[in-house]
């Protein structure tokens, strides 16, 4: 068993800002688990926001090389497990190392991950596409340029949202009229505040927000009023999804009094086996279950695309926001998700 680590950095499309972001290039690191001619492949991105760097998921990973590459570890989750002590203080590493590992078991029992897991993709969500926060000429550009059923809309300034969004929902039917054919209904919308609303906005803008075609609200509130997401678990017309108050296991059963839904990223969690706990713990909590994406490659997004047939609602489209992917994986047909011929998660890094 060989560790490998390769750094990217990943061009996006456009800059892309939300509440407490901005940036045109994201940091990237992959994971290749390499064993004779298979290899296995995760990755994690860095994230300011959380305090990691690409550097500091390269010592962690390093300092557990001899851990790693003896390979007496029979399945994914028994890695994750044997490291997570190790690793509790940076889930971005460990997430990128347990993708790699359900990805080399997959692919050493010659079958697809989901297969393995023994699911079926018969039924499957939708991805939407991000539009990330901008001005208004930005973001319609953006939409007139990604042609989509299901958008992902970045808020989070106040006053002015429902003014844009209002111009959004022109842009997506104007667009949808143009159209040579007609898709399964209109096209629909999700917003993310990323915790830049109050709780009496939020109920406020609810109302505008079911007739602008708004499935969800996204963490509308910063993630330690509580008091104002009970507010908003009670009255809220429209469901409340957590992503800043959900990042791992232990916060599954807190959100349960006072979300509809989790939002699940793994590199928050740390990683596959987590997430997968994570989404049968909220099923027996009776919450909707989302997995988001940060801006990555292929192969994180890969990796997300074999929970498909355990989610209500996914948010895959990183691999969409950039110009330079590294790797190969599924693609996207519409929003439908096409999985890659190859088995494990169907990424391979490019060359």
């Amino acid at each position: 068993m060989e560790l490998l680590l390769h750094r990217f950095d990943l061009r996006l499309r456009h800059t892309f800002t939300i509440a407490h972001d901005s940036r045109d290039v994201q940091e990237t690191l992959v994971v290749e688990l390499r064993d004779g001619d298979l290899s296995g492949f995760g990755e994690a991105t860095a994230n300011a926001y959380y305090g990691i760097t690409i550097d500091r998921m390269i010592t962690d990973l390093g300092q557990l090389r001899p851990q790693i590459e003896a390979g007496d570890w029979a399945s994914a989750e028994a890695l994750w497990a044997q490291l997570h002590d190790s690793l509790k203080t940076n889930p971005f590493a460990q997430c990128a190392l347990d993708e790699a590992a359900h990805d080399l078991m997959a692919k050493r029992a010659g079958k697809p991950l989901y297969v393995h897991w023994g699911l079926s993709i018969g039924q499957i969500p939708l991805t939407n596409f991000t539009i990330g926060l901008d001005t208004p000429e930005v973001m319609l550009s953006k939409m007139q340029e990604m042609p989509w059923p299901l958008y992902k809309i970045k808020l989070g300034r106040g006053d002015d949202d429902l003014a844009l969004l209002r111009l959004l929902r022109h842009q997506a039917d104007a667009r949808l009229a143009e159209r040579d054919w007609t898709p399964p209904g209109p096209v629909r919308f999700r917003v993310d505040a990323n915790c830049g609303w109050t709780a009496d906005q939020t109920l406020a803008y609810a109302p505008t927000l079911i007739d602008l075609g708004v499935e969800f609200i996204e963490q509308p509130l910063p993630a330690d009023d509580w008091a104002g997401m009970a507010r908003l678990r009670a009255d809220s017309p429209l469901p409340i999804m957590a992503d800043e108050s959900c990042i791992t296991e232990a916060d599954v059963a807190r959100c349960a009094d006072y979300f509809h839904g989790i939002n699940i990223k793994l590199t928050k969690c740390g990683g596959l086996t987590p997430a997968r706990r994570m989404i049968a713990d909220a099923r027996q909590r009776e919450l909707r279950v989302m997995v988001g994406c940060m801006t990555e490659s292929s192969v994180g997004i890969s990796a997300i695309a074999h929970l498909l047939p355990l989610l209500d609602y996914v948010d895959m489209d990183g691999s969409l926001l950039i110009t330079n992917d590294p790797a190969t994986g599924v693609t996207f047909d519409y929003g439908q998700v096409r999985y890659a011929a190859e088995n494990g998660t169907g990424a391979a890094l490019v060359g």
